[in-house]
């Protein structure tokens, strides 16, 4: 089968399952403390992803670990674990359709970080298409209070910016670990590391949060949200990354919006307002100039 096939296949799979984390985050957030529930899945990540990469390493070449490379690695388990608590504390604190729009910014913060650090070039349409987007940003947030969708707060989406700004970080610093690491192995550090540092944090609210009222409906979001936006999808967005360019993975980012609106509308009876169409307009227009660039 052609390679670029598969990759783009795997790639549109990734976006199907983050989408739907929108929804699935929402149900487990009915149940969970938003700050206990992003410790929790990056914990139960990291116990999903150690034996996967186990089982990989049994047998082959040891991973090049060095004392060098290791602020890098950190740095990338620390935009990992920030990505994913700061998107469960604003989805907490805001809409699916609202929190999907910002998400679709990543490629704009993707590229601006790219540039700081020499992997991409900027040029007048690209630097035109991220002043669009940021103010499509600006317009959503300023009328988050209107309409409907009353479940849109600006502190939520402040929030869920600053989880897009993580992830981009975490893509940029991924890329350029997975120049001396492979994708499982940068994917198990960051997310063994970063549950190793969540432990305390989980057991000290686990004895205070009454986790014996969790409904089977809580516990199968909470593994949903572990097992396939974190393992899978990271694991084939850092497989990505070290066959194409940062910025075209995170292209494939805004497919995100409308199908997160979407099962936004159809699974939790939110609503599409004229600000949010307009909002999320302009910042299609800002990332689809940006990338085009």
């Amino acid at each position: 089968m052609n390679s670029g096939l598969v990759l783009y296949s795997l790639i549109l799979l990734m976006v199907l399952l983050w989408s739907a984390n929108f929804i699935i985050g929402k149900v487990a957030l009915q149940e969970f403390p938003a700050m206990l529930l992003g410790a929790l899945r990056i914990i139960l990540a990291g116990a999903l992803v150690a034996p996967v990469y186990w089982l990989r390493r049994r047998g082959g070449p040891s991973p090049r670990w060095t004392r060098e490379g290791l602020p890098l690695l950190l740095a990338v388990a620390l935009c990992n674990s920030g990505n994913q608590i700061l998107f469960l504390v604003g989805l907490s604190r805001t809409s699916v359709t609202h929190s999907a729009l910002i998400i679709g910014m990543s490629p704009v913060f993707v590229l601006l970080i790219a540039a700081a650090w020499k992997q991409e070039r900027i040029t007048g349409q690209k630097v035109t298409g991220m002043a669009i987007a940021i103010a499509g940003v600006a317009l959503l947030v300023t009328q988050a209070h209107e309409g409907p969708d009353s479940a849109a707060t600006r502190l939520g989406d402040v929030l869920v910016l600053l989880a897009a700004l993580s992830f981009a970080s975490f893509t940029v610093l991924g890329k350029r670990a997975s120049a001396v690491h492979n994708s499982l192995d940068v994917n198990t550090f960051a997310f063994v590391v970063s549950a190793l540092a969540l432990a305390p944090f989980v057991l000290w609210n686990v004895r205070t949060s009454a986790l014996e009222h969790i409904t089977a409906a809580g516990w199968s979001s909470l593994v949903y949200m572990a097992a396939f936006p974190s393992v899978v999808c990271y694991l084939i967005y850092s497989y990505a990354l070290e066959r194409v360019p940062a910025s075209r993975v995170s292209a494939f980012s805004y497919l995100q919006p409308p199908l997160a609106a979407l099962m936004g509308v159809v699974f939790l009876g939110e609503h599409i307002t004229t600000p949010l169409v307009a909002g999320g307009t302009v910042i299609f227009t800002g990332v689809v100039l940006t990338e085009r660039g």
